[in-house]
């Protein structure tokens, strides 16, 4: 029995996802079925690895932005308490008992400090179009696993249809095998044929047996195969909804070569490589360039003490010692041949004012700021000799964007070569299976007529065994060479880069 041309998708999968996913899809009815498209979603939405190289994205974003963020300027802000306790301090080989400075008390002190600095070089200039050019680099990346991903999840969901196709062909073996039983003992009993034909009828179908075993097996290892390449669990069977034809290939090299050249994501990545490395040749090169820096502060303080005791005292011997002077100078005035006028010295007198000043004076922590002097400065600097260190840097750019025009090179040369031997499976691979589909066709004609000659006894079973082993065979190989034609339409998508089925029947 020969198989359509159009293959079926006997796929049999659930629905029912794993835990982590978040999509639409995910809510399904279990009794939908799964088409590829939807298959290549779920592994979008679901596939660790995938997910964690969609990570680098925002990577790459935020490594953008700081580069744009470095052209702005910097600014800092700081605050700071402190306690003083009371006892005698040193300074250098003087304590504050010796400078007369004893019972000091505690002090309480707090500042704060606001500044604004940009520096300005060649590097800091271009270092957002190279940040720019790394993200590119990244998303190339992603798009590179992406399409690796998606022939991942189309040969896995491939090979799931094809060992379907396999249990299919098992079960007809084993059936045609059954039947063969059924005849060959009927043949037995009216002695057209030996126990032995009988014997050989058992042995074909315990291998039919052990054949349907082995493809079950091989069926569900698929299943799981397709599953663990979407992230997914699925336990329930579903209906099938795509199907693929066998159709004759009409691209062409000239054609399917630019398409690459403009989807193909390794290419990709090493073109933003090449760019990448421009930029850092141009950096490592800004090195001998001048880099202006400006600068600017603002700060302000507080002390006080937890008493003004001291203090006090210090304004109140202050005035005493202004008040001696002043009797002192008017008793010198005195003296004098021509004495000149005293002077009042009743101003030089310690109010009750003047002590509400100090006590009101010394009550501003922590927020009564006192301003210090703003700063500002500009700094332009050259570095004149850094021990070649900048010329080493300068070659090791250099290098690494020859290594990268190389590289370039290289991919575009691998594409080309790669498109050539990709279009020249999938047009081996349709000539394969339109070859072993006319096998198939004589197969099954030559074990309808192997059938007919046994039933009239003109042939040995033996002979209808090797038919029968014959027609497994052309079943067989069909079904590879229509599977294989498939998959190198996937391989040949994932180097192009690009879709090149269109959709799919559902």
């Amino acid at each position: 029995m020969s198989l359509p041309r159009r293959v079926p998708i006997l796929i049999a999968i659930g629905t029912l996802l794993a835990p982590t996913g978040a999509s639409s899809l995910q809510q399904a009815s279990p009794a939908e079925g799964l088409s590829l498209q939807e298959a290549v979603a779920l592994a979008r939405l679901n596939n660790p690895g995938y997910l964690a190289v969609q990570n680098d994205r925002g990577v790459a974003d935020w490594n953008v932005r700081q580069a744009y963020g470095a052209l702005l300027p910097s600014a800092a802000a700081s605050g700071r308490l402190g306690w003083l306790g009371t006892g005698e301090e040193s300074f250098g080989s003087f304590t504050t008992g010796e400078l007369g400075l004893a019972n000091q008390p505690s002090i309480y002190s707090s500042g704060y400090s606001l500044g604004l600095s940009y520096q300005l070089s060649w590097g800091v200039l271009r270092g957002p179009a190279q940040a720019g050019a790394a993200r590119d680099r990244t998303l190339a990346d992603i798009r590179s696993f992406e399409v690796g991903l998606q022939r991942d999840v189309t040969l896995a969901y491939l090979d799931v249809l094809r060992q379907t196709e396999e249990v299919v062909l098992a079960e007809q073996e084993l059936e045609r095998a059954r039947f063969n039983l059924r005849l060959a003992s009927a043949q037995r009993d009216v002695g057209t044929v030996t126990a032995l034909d009988v014997q050989q009828a058992e042995v074909q179908v315990g291998r039919a047996e052990v054949t349907l075993l082995q493809t079950e097996q091989a069926l569900r290892t698929s299943r799981l195969v397709l599953n663990r390449t979407m992230g997914v669990r699925l336990d329930r069977v579903v209906d099938p909804v795509t199907t693929f034809e066998l159709v004759p290939p009409a691209w062409d090299e000239e054609e399917l070569y630019p398409r690459a050249v403009g989807s193909n994501p390794n290419l990709e990545a090493r073109l933003r490589d090449l760019e990448v490395s421009d930029y850092g040749l141009s950096i490592a090169r800004s090195s001998y360039f001048p880099t202006v820096s400006l600068a600017a502060g603002w700060s302000g303080f507080t002390r006080e003490t937890s008493s003004t005791d001291l203090a006090i005292a210090r304004a109140q011997g202050q005035v005493e010692a202004q008040q001696a002077q002043c009797e002192a100078q008017n008793d010198l005035y005195q003296r004098l041949a021509d004495p000149l006028p005293p002077t009042d010295c009743s101003r030089f007198v310690f109010t009750d004012a003047d002590r509400s000043r100090i006590i009101t004076s010394n009550d501003v922590f922590p927020f009564d700021f006192r301003q210090s002097p703003p700063s500002a400065s500009l700094t332009v600097s050259l570095p004149l000799f850094q021990g070649l260190s900048r010329q080493r840097q300068v070659e090791e750019a250099k290098a690494q964007q020859g290594d990268a025009r190389h590289y370039y090179r290289e991919q575009e040369l691998a594409l080309r070569a790669d498109v050539a031997i990709g279009l020249g499976n999938v047009r081996t691979a349709y000539q394969s299976a339109l070859i072993e589909e006319r096998s198939q066709a004589f197969a099954d004609e030559q074990l309808r007529l192997a059938l007919e000659r046994y039933r009239v006894g003109t042939i040995s079973f033996i002979d209808l065994v090797e038919a029968e082993t014959v027609k497994a065979q052309a079943d067989r190989a069909r079904l590879t060479a229509i599977y294989g034609y498939h998959d190198a339409i996937a391989n040949l998508e994932a180097i192009v880069g690009d879709d090149l089925r269109g959709p799919t029947e559902p």
